[in-house]
């Protein structure tokens, strides 16, 4: 018997520390903190993305993968 569960990923967006371009993420709700590198969809530079997931909110942060948090 295979279990299958469906997690429902949420749409959140944040601003590009390089061109400071807003775009959306799609972050994986069951996971409370995660720390990840995305490249950018406008400038193709890698973004540091720092998310922390609570009861009523995503909380996500970004910066320049060379500076970190």
């Amino acid at each position: 018997m295979v279990l299958s569960i469906l997690i429902k990923m949420e749409e959140k967006s944040a601003q590009c520390p390089y061109c400071w371009e807003m775009q959306y993420f799609e972050i994986d709700p069951s996971i409370a903190e995660q720390e990840y590198v995305e490249d950018c969809q406008i400038c193709c530079h890698p973004i540091l993305i720092r998310v922390a997931v609570g009861i009523e909110d995503i909380d996500i942060q970004t910066a320049k993968e060379s500076d970190g948090f």
